[in-house]
């Protein structure tokens, strides 16, 4: 009987399908998967980017290939790159593009003196950029610059040779370590890491081990990041660089993660969570135990970015402050980035990126056994590494000592108050959310505040461009504790000159800024970005 089914259902079909040419037969499956691949592209675009970016992608693409159209598009971004890049090229004129000839000898020191007074005036007028207090030529300068020149010479990748460096680094991590939770029960006693050249290689190790740490323990072979908004753009890198999937999910009203849509957008591909103890943009904490929390929940990865609260936080906390948990104290944190080069007071290319423990750092590291060269393995994404910078970083914590940092954070914070109340006696601004540390963004609803940064920088002064919402930022360090009022006294002029006389300023880039802010097409955007970057470096 079930034969007999089976015959008659063959007949059926066949009688069926007789009507049709083979060909057609042939294709049919083949458009069929074809339009669910197109499909199913269509849906992880719109996943990924929204429905409103998707179309309006398309549409955009669309009236590119228009004659003429994309000829006129490439002109109107070459003007802008020009302007970004206006008087850059002049000042390239007369720049070495050869060995010379004949070597300077010690008449080079010379020369770079020369060229270094071109550089602007520093001191004071940016934001972050110096972190260290005083005058170059003196004090913590001084000491920081001769323990570099000191070790020089030195690689940590010789550590046979080398081992007083290799020894540096070791306590280094450990000191940072012990800042962040390393001695609490907590943390599980078995927190460890490396230095690295910055906050971007901290984190991109960061990822890189999840990543592979996350196929090790749960075959993860399409792994997804999800980030808030607000998280340092180094992660945008590392999606590019290790073919990781980025999700990048809105702030709250308060400029904080959103716990409730990062949850949403965790599924079998995610390998990792960020939270950032502030953020760049802001200064504000995430709320780093409800993140820790949920990829505890979920079982994935959970990094906090450091960087700029590592060497203040846990002091600020000390001093009284009301600071949220942020550190290894926190069930959930697999990894953490600090850099030593900010508020350690560190020489500049010195970071550290901290592990949990042993087995996820392992999946940091590189090994290679089938090279001509020997059996060999690297820690961080450099081989050779400069042992000066470590050396500055180990003498930077050991002269300044928890007092030091203690004093240091007292002072930094108590300016970053100072500004904040300073700002919100211009009625024309006001303050972006609740800095919770030395980062200190402004906004305003009655002038253009890039206007009002174009005006800042004419007089010296270079701070950070912002956007969603426009907004401008200053991140405050030992050099502002003394000029604190002569910039809130040039604030208050460039508000009322740009209130009294609106409209952009000759050479100024608000109408950049603002236009950037608003044009629909971020892929324009980006290209502009990579044009700009290639003419200028």
């Amino acid at each position: 009987m079930e034969s007999s089914f089976f015959s008659h259902m063959r007949a059926a079909a066949n009688s069926f399908l007789s009507e049709y040419e083979p060909l057609n037969l042939l294709l049919a499956p083949l458009l069929a998967l074809l339009i669910a691949r197109i499909l199913q592209c269509f849906v992880d675009v719109v996943n990924e980017k929204g429905l409103k970016a998707t179309i309006l992608g398309f549409l955009i693409t669309s009236v590119k290939l228009v004659p003429g159209v994309k000829r006129y598009i490439d002109a109107e971004k070459q003007k802008v790159v020009d302007k970004l890049q206006s008087g850059s090229k002049s000042k390239r004129d007369g720049w070495s593009t050869e060995l010379p000839r004949t070597g300077l000898g010690e008449g080079v020191i010379e020369k770079m003196k020369e060229e270094k007074r071109n550089d602007v005036v520093w001191q004071g007028k940016c934001s972050g950029t110096v972190y260290i207090g005083g005058s170059e030529s003196e004090g913590h300068f001084s000491l920081i610059n001769e323990a570099c020149s000191m070790f020089a010479h030195t690689n940590p990748l010789h550590m046979d040779v080398f081992q007083s460096v290799v020894r540096f680094e070791v306590e280094v991590v450990a000191m940072t370590a012990a800042l962040l939770g390393s001695k609490e029960k907590a943390s599980g006693g078995q927190i460890c890491g490396n230095m690295t050249s910055g906050g971007t290689e901290s984190i991109l190790l960061a990822v890189k081990t999840s990543r592979d740490y996350m196929k090790a323990k749960r075959g993860i072979t399409r792994p997804e990041m999800i980030i808030p908004e607000s998280a340092h753009s180094a992660y945008d890198k590392a999606a590019q660089y290790f073919n990781i999937k980025l999700l990048r999910v809105p702030v709250n009203k308060e400029f904080q993660a959103d716990v409730k849509g990062i949850r949403r957008r965790i599924n079998k591909n995610t390998i990792l969570i960020v939270g950032s103890a502030p953020g760049f943009p802001h200064g504000i904490i995430d709320p780093i135990e409800e993140l820790g929390e949920l990829a505890s929940s979920f079982g994935i990865c959970f990094h906090v970015d450091l960087c700029l609260g590592g060497f203040v936080l846990p002091f600020a906390r000390k001093l009284g402050y009301p600071i949220p948990p942020f550190d290894f104290s926190v069930e959930g944190v697999t990894s953490i980035s600090v850099d030593v080069h900010k508020y350690g007071l560190a020489p500049k290319g010195t970071s550290v990126v901290l592990y949990r423990n042993h087995d996820i750092r392992k999946h940091q590291f590189v090994a290679v056994t089938e090279w001509s060269g020997g059996l060999y393995v690297s820690p961080t994404i450099a081989g050779s590494r400069p042992g000066a910078l470590i050396a500055g970083a180990w003498a930077a914590m050991i002269s300044l000592g928890q007092e030091g940092y203690l004093n240091n954070t007292r002072e930094t914070m108590e300016v970053s108050k100072k500004l904040q109340r300073g700002i919100k006696d211009i009625p024309e601004l006001f303050v972006i959310g609740r800095p919770d540390m030395t980062i200190v963004a402004f906004g305003s609803n009655v002038v253009d505040i890039f206007e009002v940064n174009d005006i800042l920088s004419s007089k010296g002064w270079h701070l950070n461009a912002l956007q969603r919402p426009n907004s401008i930022h200053i991140c405050l360090t030992l050099q502002h504790v003394t000029i604190l009022e002569d910039f809130l006294k040039d604030l208050k002029e460039s508000v009322q000159t740009v209130k009294q006389n609106p409209g952009p300023i000759n050479g100024g880039l608000a109408p950049i800024y603002g236009a950037a802010g608003k044009m629909p097409d971020r892929g324009m955007v980006g290209e502009l970005l990579v044009n700009f970057m290639d003419g200028t470096c």
